[in-house]
């Protein structure tokens, strides 16, 4: 019995030593200290042994699994001190080498844009009003004068939730909700993105952004329109730009017109930029239409107003010189970096 447990000894002794990872230690554990382990087998026997010899035997077996726990605990306890040590060694510090620097982000054109956008109006005593983008029809046609036959409510065009509820083709729905609040005056603007059903191209997309404006007051003039774009061209593009008015028609204005400016890059002599026309389109305007103002509960008698709607994927690409609005969609950080 003796021989026997020096033979388990010598041999457990050995594993620990050369036990290289925690679960090696244990499995060494189990295999001679665990329920079917060899001195457990060992204890299980002592009915085998003389009644005389039982405490010598059983004082043997104790000691040397004592020593086996002590030689097991010592050898985790190194190894953890060495997993420690590693670990510290690889979170180490050094205080005096130069910081990491700071990767910034760049503003998308659209953002640059529209802050310029924002700026300009703000400085004319416009307030910014947001709408929601998920519109009731009412809002988005019929309260702009937009009967239910008119071809802007074709299917083909707008995206509909149901009969009643759809995604808004125009930023305009913001200045009805404004409207029916009674508040006069009204100076505002409505940035915000809209949806239409067109496929996506170099100059169209089913996802894009309008800023649209709008004036309520007494005694307002198709003068005090161009006035006000006219100084928000000067502002966008500079000083020296001038601008062109041209008939057009859109159902929630009356007169109506869409306002060209004289080319920023050659100063409208006509170059590539401007098609050699001189001239760039820019956006649609007009006196608000009495019916829209009646619909509002505004008296046209006493009231009149104008609006204003600008593309501002059109102002960035025109700004910056970008000739496809798909750029603008893509996240390319090359491109992105350049703002």
């Amino acid at each position: 019995m003796n021989e026997k447990l020096n033979e388990i000894r010598e041999k457990a002794l050995e594993q620990i030593k050369t036990a290289g990872s925690a679960e090696k230690l244990n499995e060494i554990r189990v295999s001679l200290l665990g329920k079917k382990g060899a001195l457990t087998d060992i204890l299980k026997s002592m009915k085998d042994v003389a009644p005389e010899d039982r405490p010598k035997v059983g004082q043997m077996v104790n000691d040397a699994r004592a020593e086996i726990e002590a030689r097991l605990e010592e050898a985790k306890k190194k190894m953890d001190e060495a997993i420690r040590a590693e670990k510290l060694k690889n979170e180490v510090i050094d205080v005096t080498l130069p910081a990491d620097r700071a990767e910034l982000g760049h503003r998308h054109p659209n953002t640059i844009a529209l802050e310029e956008i924002e700026r300009v109006f703000i400085g004319m005593g416009y307030e910014v009003v947001e709408g929601p983008e998920v519109e009731k029809d009412y809002y988005n046609f019929e309260a702009l004068n937009i009967p239910a036959d008119h071809p802007a409510k074709d299917e083909q065009d707008t995206f509909y939730v149901n009969g009643d509820i759809l995604l808004r083709t125009q930023t305009s729905g913001a200045q009805v909700h404004e409207m029916e609040k009674g508040k006069l005056p009204i100076r505002m603007i409505s940035p915000g993105r809209v949806f239409r059903a067109d496929e996506v191209d170099a100059t169209h997309s089913p996802s894009f952004h309008q800023v649209e404006g709008l004036v309520i007051d007494k005694n307002v003039t198709f003068a005090d329109l161009k006035g006000t774009l006219a100084e928000f061209a000067k502002e966008m593009f500079g000083e020296d730009t001038k601008v062109k008015f041209r008939p057009h028609h859109f159902p929630f204005t009356e007169p109506s017109a869409e306002m060209d400016v004289s080319c920023f890059k050659c100063g409208g002599k006509g170059c590539r930029f401007c098609k050699g026309e001189g001239w760039i389109e820019i956006l649609g305007c007009g006196m608000v239409h009495p019916h829209v103002l009646e619909m509002c509960k505004i008296d046209p008698e006493e009231y009149t107003g104008f609006a204003f709607g600008v593309g501002l994927e059109r102002i960035a690409l025109l700004k910056y010189e970008i000739d496809d609005m798909r750029l603008l969609y893509e996240n390319d950080v090359r491109f992105l970096k350049q703002f």
